[in-house]
């Protein structure tokens, strides 16, 4: 994305994350690891609900996201997680 965006122009990336911090993470992982592929069963798309919590278990976290956007030639980084660590925003602003 840094590559395509003009200089001083912003890359901005939404993303389900991991919690980091209990109570909170361990009800994502029971949700995230059982209860959503048991309803993409019902749903009749079980491949993808069982790829969606795998995706983000693969994901990087939010300082390595950051450490590759700065990494990629983006400045200024930053994230914000919201939804209690469920889902990060990440921007960067391109030299």
């Amino acid at each position: 994305m840094a590559r395509v965006t003009k200089p001083g122009g912003r890359v901005v990336v939404l993303e389900i994350t991991t919690p980091q911090k209990p109570p909170l993470s361990w009800f994502f992982r029971a949700w995230f690891d059982t209860v959503v592929p048991t309803l993409g069963r019902f749903a009749g798309d079980p491949d993808a609900y069982t790829y969606l919590p795998s995706s983000v278990r693969r994901f990087p976290g939010p300082e390595e996201l950051a450490a590759r956007m700065a990494a990629a030639g983006l400045e200024d980084v930053r994230w914000l997680l919201t939804a209690g660590g469920i889902i990060a925003i990440h921007a960067g602003v391109r030299r």
